[in-house]
């Protein structure tokens, strides 16, 4: 079947997510009322329109990335591949003036050379549309060949969507925002409780717990590929992206580190986000933790696990020194942390709820580790 692009036709929509956090996702979108979605390996998936896909980029903060499937047929061959393409209607998605990048897979089909293949849908897009193909396009066409049918998608998003265009200054294993907004939503994080972090880093956490509760639209500040499509309507996503502007309320996101440098970061990035007055960053050790006054709510951290920051022998006593504080001194609160390694969060000494799935970040596998109310 082909979609076009009418604002009536309703066509999948997948968001990516990285794997082990398709389920946290659809729950997030399931709670901005996206649907009816189904968590499938790698992401999410649902029928909707161009609104959708717009509000998807723009409202979703835990989506790696926006695809729209616009369509397919069965095919066999070359021939047919070529012959199929030129009909396809680009133009309904694409536009002549606007350069694309074509990117082909092939699985268990009679088509097995993707570079072959690719040849010819570049073929049809710029003989047929008028559409340049280059590299460094700013829309990509996703091509996938598999039991032999051709199923073209569109990358939505452009740049991947924890690229919120806040942060510039980021530390040595920055937490992508993405990540960031899950593991939250995991630890039961729903906008309206303080959130702590003894090592912040370039201020990740707090930065997005901050957002999250002045209910800032992570994608308000950036730009997207679906804004350079045929039909798309700026005035309509202009009021879509509605208000940038936090009011003035209570600190209750707060940032740790013994790095001044990184408290130089997370202060930056929260300037660039817009949330200063909702957030704290000072510069001391775990030693020096306390929990802030008024309600409880939830520490959050990304300790180093020595996969890419830090010598792991060394961290043992980290993770237990932060454990002890957290146990001394923060009893309400619940707490979670990201490390890639169990015996350090074992060595914490926190009493953990049964471990999630697996998160690929960055290269490794980590694992989120919470607690209920700490006693």
């Amino acid at each position: 079947m082909i979609y076009g692009s009418d604002m009536e036709n309703t066509f999948e929509i997948f968001l990516a997510a990285a794997p082990g956090l398709e389920e946290v996702l659809a729950e997030e979108a399931g709670a901005l009322g996206f649907g009816p979605l189904e968590a499938v390996p790698g992401g999410v998936s649902f029928q909707g329109g161009w609104a959708d896909v717009w509000r998807a980029n723009l409202a979703l903060r835990g989506a790696g990335r926006v695809l729209a499937r616009i369509g397919g047929f069965p095919v066999f061959h070359l021939a047919q591949l070529d012959k199929r393409a030129r009909k396809f209607p680009w133009g309904d998605v694409l536009r002549a003036d606007v350069p694309v990048k074509v990117e082909v897979t092939c699985r268990r089909s009679k088509i097995y050379h993707a570079g072959a293949a690719s040849e010819r849908i570049v073929r049809a897009i710029t003989e047929e549309l008028g559409a340049p193909v280059t590299e460094d396009a700013p829309v990509r066409v996703l091509a996938r060949i598999e039991d032999n049918f051709c199923g073209f998608s569109v990358d939505t998003s452009g740049d991947a969507l924890h690229k919120r265009g806040h942060k510039e200054a980021v530390g040595k294993a920055p937490m992508r925002e993405t990540l960031a907004a899950l593991f939250l939503r995991q630890c039961g994080y729903d906008g309206t409780e303080p959130v702590v972090d003894p090592m912040c880093g370039s201020g990740t956490f707090p930065i997005e717990a901050a957002e999250w509760s002045a209910g800032l639209l992570p994608g308000r500040s950036r730009a997207f590929a679906f804004e350079k499509f045929a039909g798309f309507d700026a005035e309509a996503f202009a009021a879509m992206r509605g208000p940038c502007d936090v009011a003035d309320g209570p600190v209750r996101y707060f940032g740790f580190d013994r790095d001044a440098g990184a408290i130089r970061m997370s202060e930056a990035n929260a300037a660039r986000a817009g949330v200063s007055v909702l957030t704290q960053f000072k510069c001391q050790p775990i030693s020096a933790l306390e929990p802030p006054e008024g309600a409880k709510g939830l520490v959050m951290v990304n300790p180093p696990y020595g996969g890419r920051i830090g010598n792991k022998k060394l961290l043992y006593g980290l993770y237990g020194s932060l454990g002890q504080v957290l146990k001394e001194r923060f009893a309400g609160w619940r707490v979670g942390i990201v490390t890639s390694e169990a015996g350090l969060a074992k060595a914490t000494g926190l009493p953990f709820a049964p471990q999630g799935a697996p998160v690929s970040f960055g290269g490794l596998k980590v694992r989120l580790f919470r607690t209920g109310p700490l006693r």
